[in-house]
């Protein structure tokens, strides 16, 4: 009896053991597959993200992963505004100038926390620092260029190497006081993304919302002042002082971009997505959008990457993902694409062409002989041989042929029995209009520009397909023929 009585005891312990663990399990989340198993530290073995985790990433599920994806995409959006004027001003080194000039900043800010009893690890007082010596910076800058005789990138490379030798001097400094080896300045430099807190977010996105707001609020002024600071000058703008403020505006994205991405690929933020904004359009305010879009892009992927895949600092990849939308800004964009510009060259050789097949046509036309009845023969009358273009203008016998079949499927030209070809009257027209238009340039340049007539026809050559209707009633004005209006004149080659 008392042997069954243990029996029944010890099944109860059992029992009561398996529903405990039952309840923990409902109330606890479950170990991730990449926690559960045991790895070395020596492991240097990529573990790709599982599916749950790529939705959770993209969701942003995790604290964490809000925090740094969201302040990340405002970081590149505040850059990439800011960014397009700094482009534009033609200071893209400023930037770079800027975030090195931090490093003494923050060695100085952390040396004097220390002083004054503190852990020296304070975030705003670091930023603090980083601000300071970057105004620092970019005060010396401007001194250099306002008087004195060196310009713009002398300048910023005298600065950023002097302010990052003093903050590397600075930094031996840091390492060398009781507890300076585990600060983790070092973590400036190339940016600590996964260490960022709520108040980071915060900072950042204040920040940020502020730069872009002054950018908006100044548009007209910062327009004016890069595309011609001369003139808003004369004009009585206040240029050094806007000059000024775009610079404290790129100060600030500087320091608040130091955490995510560090000092050294700041500047990438502030470059790439308006470098990649410029192959889609012509307008600022497209591109301000454009480099903002691109930006936030930027940082929104690259944090989630880096959130994805162990082992990938966030910084970097923000950068590698700003340089992937580079180049594919760079080949398929519609305003300043390569495939764009091919596509319009393709155009303009092809015009080119058509234009010097109808001139040539035009001018072997001139020399055709009197027919038998004494009259003159006309353009359009007037047969030329293939043999005869062949030997008009430096053209091999596949690209000709391939140039007329175009020419008679625009109808500007039609083939004869007799296997030549006559200009159509749109042809005719079209080459009387182009023969004209070199002459008369031509004509300019012998009694204007003094050059020798056997010199003008290649210059002609190279003019003749890019002058406007305005352009050559000045022409017109200028050589002062008595020309019928449209009358072709006479070659000045005799």
């Amino acid at each position: 009896m008392k042997k069954a009585h243990a029996i029944n005891r010890r099944g109860g312990a059992h029992r009561l053991g398996a529903c405990a663990l039952a309840a923990a399990a409902l109330f606890t989340a479950p170990t991730p597959a990449w926690a559960r198993t045991t790895q070395s530290i020596t492991d240097t073995r990529v573990a790709w993200p599982t599916l749950s985790d790529l939705i959770s990433v993209i969701t942003l599920q995790g604290y964490n992963t809000r925090l740094v994806v969201l302040s990340t995409a405002m970081l590149g959006l505040a850059a990439g505004v800011i960014g397009s004027f700094l482009l534009l001003r033609k200071r893209s080194l400023m930037g770079d100038v800027l975030s090195h000039a931090t490093l003494p900043g923050i060695a100085a800010a952390f040396m004097v926390m220390v002083a004054w009893g503190g852990g020296g690890k304070s975030l705003p007082g670091l930023l603090a620092g980083a601000t300071v010596f970057a105004l620092l910076g970019v005060g010396c800058v401007q001194l250099m260029d306002r008087h004195t005789r060196l310009k713009d990138d002398t300048a910023m490379g005298i600065v950023l190497s002097v302010y990052f030798g003093l903050g590397i001097a600075l930094m031996g400094i840091v390492q060398s006081m009781p507890g300076g080896n585990k600060a983790g300045l070092e973590s400036f430099i190339y940016g600590k993304t996964a260490s960022m807190v709520f108040n980071d977010f915060v900072l950042i996105a204040g920040v940020a919302c502020a730069c872009s707001a002054v950018c908006l609020t100044f548009f007209k002024e910062f327009k004016l002042l890069c595309f011609d600071d001369g003139f808003a000058q004369s004009q009585g703008w206040p240029v050094h002082t806007l000059d000024l403020l775009m610079l404290i505006l790129v100060t600030c994205v500087t320091v608040i971009g130091l955490q995510a991405v560090g000092l050294i690929l700041v500047i990438a933020l502030l470059i790439t997505p308006p470098a990649a904004a410029r192959f889609w359009t012509e307008d600022l305010r497209k591109l301000m959008a454009v480099s903002a879009v691109v930006g936030a892009l930027s940082g929104w992927l690259g944090a989630s990457v880096s959130a994805l895949v162990p082992r990938m600092p966030a910084g970097a990849i923000i950068v590698i993902v700003a340089a992937a939308l580079f180049v594919l800004s760079m080949v398929f964009g519609t305003a300043r694409g390569v495939l764009v510009r091919a596509r319009r060259r393709r155009r303009l050789d092809r015009r080119i062409a058509r234009q010097h097949l109808l001139r040539a046509m035009f001018e072997l036309n001139e020399q055709a002989p009197a027919s038998h009845t004494g009259q003159t023969t006309t353009q359009r009358d007037a047969s030329v041989t293939f043999r005869q273009l062949l030997a008009a203008r430096s053209w091999n016998t596949r690209a000709l042929k391939r140039l007329l079949n175009r020419a008679r499927r625009a109808e500007l030209i039609q083939p004869t029995p007799a296997g030549a070809y006559t200009l159509t009257e749109q042809g005719a027209a079209e080459a009387a209009r182009h023969v004209r238009n070199h002459r008369l340039w031509e004509i300019y340049l012998i009694t204007r520009a003094d050059i020798a007539p056997n010199h003008v026809d290649r210059d002609a050559d190279e003019v003749e397909h890019v002058l406007g209707t305005d352009m050559v009633a000045q022409l017109e004005q200028l050589v002062k023929l008595p020309l019928p209006k449209r009358a072709v004149p006479a070659s000045p080659h005799g």
